[in-house]
C-alpha cells in the first residue's frame, strides 16, 4: 500500500525528516557535481526537532503534573506509614517495568531496529518473502514479546511472597505488599506493549501518542484512588497501576496501526536490479547472525535489559536498607525522589526526542552529526537539571510543604522529606548524564557490555556506601550513597563513550563546569535569601518560592554566562542535517563530491538523491 503524501486524517503530523515512508523518484537524480542536499534542501531538522520537543514537553509536563497529583493524593489519603511503605514495595514492579520496557531497555533495542527497517524501506529493500521490512519486523517480534511478558507476569504473581521478603524483609505489613504486588504484576505486559508502541512510533518520528502515555497512566491511578480508596485502602493505588497500564496501550495502538497500515511496502525487486532482501542485508553491526525469526540481536537485547535492571537496582538497594528503619522511611525516600525527578525528566525530554534521530544517523554512517547532536543534548540537559538541583537545595522545605503537607502528611514528614531531597540533589547531574549518555551507547544497534559494567560499579558503590551510612545517618545516608553511585557511573560512561558515537569527552567535561559553577552559586544565593524571608516560608510557601526561584534562576544564568566568557569551552557546534549527507560546496564536474565517492564505494545501486527524496515525507 502506498503511503499518502500527507498524514491521513487523525494522524499526528509531528515528524522529522528521515521518517519511514517515501518513494524513489526516477527524476530525482541530480548532477554529479551538485550535492543533493544543496539542490533541494529539506525542512530544517532543528526546527522540526524543536516542534517535537515542544510537543513532548507539553504532554510530559502534563504527565508529570498528574504524577504530582497522584503522589499528593496518596500522601493526603494515607500519609507516610506502614500502608504506604507496603504499596511502595509493590510499586517497585511498575518502576522496574517502566525502566526496562518503556524508558530505556526495550526502547534502546527497538528504536535502532525500527530505524534500520525504515532505512531499508527507504532504499527499496525487501524483507524475507518480499514484504515490507517494517511490517516484517513487527510480525517477527511483537507476538513473541507479548508471550514472554505474559509468562513473566504470571510467574511474578505466583512468587509475590518471595519477592516481598527479598525486597523488604523488615516490612511492617508484608501481606498488603504481596496483594499490591500481584496487582501491579499486570504492568509487565501492559508496559511492554506500551514501550513497543512508543519505540515504533518514535522511530517513525511520531511523538504525539508516546508523549501522552503518562497522562493516561496517572489518570488511571488517580481515578482508582478516589473511587476505590475508601473501600480498598492503599491497595486501590495498585488497582490504578493495572488500569493505567491498559490506558497507555490504548492511547498508542490506533496510531501505530495507522502507521503500519498506510506505510509503503518496499517494491518487488526486478531481476538483476541489485535490490537486496532482508536476508541479504540483516547482518547486525557486530557481524553475528540473529536468531531465526527474531530481528533484534539477542546480545543487544540482553545488554540493554541488564543495564536497565542494574540501574533500577539502586531503588531496590534503597528500599532494602530503609525497610529496617522506622515506619515511613521508604515513603520519605519516595516523595523526595518524586520531586527531585521533575528537573531530571524535563532535562531528558530533548534526548528522548533526538534518540531516534541519532540512531538513524548512526545507521546511515553519519557519526559526526550524531556526535554533535549528543554533545549539545548533554550540555543542554545538564544545564536544565543543574538549575533544578539548585532550586531543590535552596527551597526543599517550601517545595515539600506546598506539594504534600496536607491530610495525613505531617510537618514532621515535610522536614524528613526535605532533608532527603537536598542530599538527592547532589546526584541529579549524574542521573541526567547517565540517561543521556546511554542513548549514545545503544544508538548503533549493537551490544555494549561496558555500560552494564559501569552501572554495576555504581550500584555496588551505592550498596556498600549505603550499608555503611544507614546506621549513623538514616535515610540521608541512603540518599548520599545513591548520589555517589550514580555519579561514579556517569563518570565511567562519559570516559568510555567513544565507540558508537565518538564524543570529545574532555571538551564535554570542561563545558559542564560552566552550569555546575552556576548551580553552586545559585544554591548558595537561595540559601542565603531564605532567612530574609522570615516566617513567610513556613506560612506561605508559594509566596516564598515566588521570591526565591527567580533569584536562583538569575544567579544561575549570570554565573554560567560569566564562566563561559572566562575561557571554558562551549559546545556551540553547527549540526549538519541528520540522516543524510551534509551539504558540500559546488564542485567542478571532474571533481566528485565526497557523497558521490562514498556512494560509489559502498552502494552502487542507490542514488544519493533517491535516498534524499525517500527520507523526506
Amino acid at each position: 500500500m502506498t503511503a499518502p503524501a500527507t498524514p491521513p486524517p487523525g494522524t499526528e503530523s509531528t515528524e522529522i525528516p528521515g521518517a519511514a515512508t517515501g518513494s524513489h523518484s526516477p527524476n530525482s537524480r541530480t548532477s554529479e557535481g551538485t550535492s543533493p542536499a544543496a539542490a533541494s534542501p529539506p525542512p530544517s531538522v532543528n526546527r522540526l526537532l524543536a516542534r517535537a520537543a515542544l510537543l513532548t514537553a507539553v504532554f510530559s509536563a502534563a504527565g508529570s503534573l498528574l504524577g504530582l497529583v497522584r503522589d499528593q493524593t496518596l500522601a493526603q489519603l494515607f500519609g507516610a506509614g506502614p500502608g504506604t511503605d507496603a504499596f511502595l514495595v509493590a510499586w517497585t514492579v511498575p518502576e522496574l517495568a517502566s525502566t526496562l520496557l518503556i524508558e530505556e531497555g526495550l526502547a534502546f533495542a527497538m528504536v535502532p531496529a525500527f530505524s534500520v527497517a525504515l532505512s531499508r524501506r527507504a532504499r527499496g529493500e525487501r524483507a524475507a518473502g518480499g514484504g515490507d521490512p517494517v511490517r516484517a519486523l513487527v510480525a517477527a517480534s511483537l507476538p513473541r514479546l507479548a508471550l514472554w511478558l505474559t509468562g513473566a507476569g504470571a510467574l511474578l504473581i505466583a512468587t509475590a511472597p518471595l519477592l516481598v521478603d527479598l525486597l523488604a524483609p523488615g516490612l511492617d505489613d508484608p501481606g498488603l505488599a504481596v496483594d499490591c504486588t500481584r496487582l501491579t504484576a499486570t504492568s509487565l505486559l501492559s508496559f511492554g506493549l506500551t514501550g513497543y508502541c512508543s519505540a515504533a512510533l518514535r522511530a517513525h518520528r511520531s511523538f504525539l501518542a508516546p508523549a501522552t502515555i503518562y497522562v493516561a497512566y496517572n489518570t488511571g491511578i488517580i481515578t482508582a484512588l478516589f473511587v476505590c480508596g475508601g473501600r480498598w485502602g492503599v491497595a486501590s493505588a495498585a488497582v490504578g497501576v493495572a488500569v493505567g497500564g491498559c490506558l497507555m496501550v490504548a492511547v498508542q495502538a490506533p496510531s501505530l496501526w495507522r502507521r503500519l497500515r498506510t506505510g509503503e511496502a518496499a517494491p518487488p525487486a526486478a531481476p538483476g536490479s541489485g535490490a537486496q532482501t532482508a536476508e541479504e542485508t540483516s547482518v547486525p553491526p557486530n557481524g553475528a547472525r540473529r536468531g531465526a525469526g527474531w530481528p533484534v540481536d539477542g546480545g543487544l537485547l540482553l545488554t540493554v535489559l541488564l543495564f536497565a535492571a542494574v540501574r533500577q537496582s539502586q531503588v531496590f538497594i534503597e528500599r532494602f536498607l530503609a525497610s529496617g528503619l522506622p515506619a515511613g522511611a521508604i515513603s520519605h525516600l519516595n516523595y523526595a525522589q518524586k520531586i527531585c525527578q521533575l528537573p531530571m525528566v524535563l532535562s531528558l525530554m530533548l534526548c528522548t526526542v533526538t534518540f531516534p534521530v541519532v540512531a538513524r544517523a548512526v545507521a546511515d554512517g553519519d557519526t559526526e552529526a550524531a556526535r554533535d547532536r549528543v554533545e549539545r543534548d548533554l550540555l543542554l540537559a545538564a544545564s536544565v537539571v543543574l538549575l533544578g538541583a539548585a532550586a531543590v537545595v535552596a527551597s526543599a522545605p517550601q517545595l515539600v510543604q506546598l506539594l504534600f503537607q496536607r491530610g495525613a502528611f505531617t510537618a514532621a514528614d515535610t522536614l524528613a522529606t526535605a532533608g532527603v531531597m537536598r542530599v538527592y540533589a547532589a546526584g541529579l547531574l549524574g542521573h541526567t548524564l547517565v540517561g543521556a549518555l546511554i542513548r549514545a551507547y545503544f544508538s548503533g544497534n549493537r551490544r555494549a557490555w561496558y555500560p552494564v559494567a559501569a552501572m554495576a560499579a555504581g550500584a555496588a558503590a551505592t550498596g556498600l556506601l549505603g550499608a555503611l551510612a544507614v546506621g549513623p545517618f538514616g535515610v540521608r545516608g541512603i540518599a548520599a550513597a545513591n548520589a555517589a553511585g550514580i555519579t561514579l557511573t556517569a563518570a565511567l560512561l562519559l570516559y568510555g563513550c567513544t565507540r558508537t558515537v565518538p564524543l570529545r569527552t574532555g571538551r564535554v567535561a570542561a563545558a559542564l563546569l560552566c552550569p555546575l559553577g552556576g548551580a553552586v552559586a545559585a544554591a548558595a544565593a537561595g540559601l542565603a535569601a531564605a532567612p530574609l524571608l522570615g516566617t513567610l516560608g513556613a506560612t506561605a510557601p508559594a509566596a516564598a518560592l515566588a521570591l526565591q526561584l527567580p533569584l536562583i534562576a538569575l544567579v544561575f544564568a549570570a554565573v554560567t554566562c560569566l564562566l563561559g566568557r572566562r575561557g571554558f569551552p562551549a559546545l556551540s557546534v553547527r549540526l549538519p542535517r541528520l540522516g543524510r549527507p551534509a551539504p558540500h560546496p559546488a564542485r567542478t564536474a571532474d571533481e566528485p563530491t565526497a557523497t558521490a565517492t562514498a556512494t560509489k564505494d559502498t552502494d552502487t545501486d542507490t542514488d544519493p538523491a533517491d535516498r534524499k527524496s525517500a527520507d523526506v515525507r
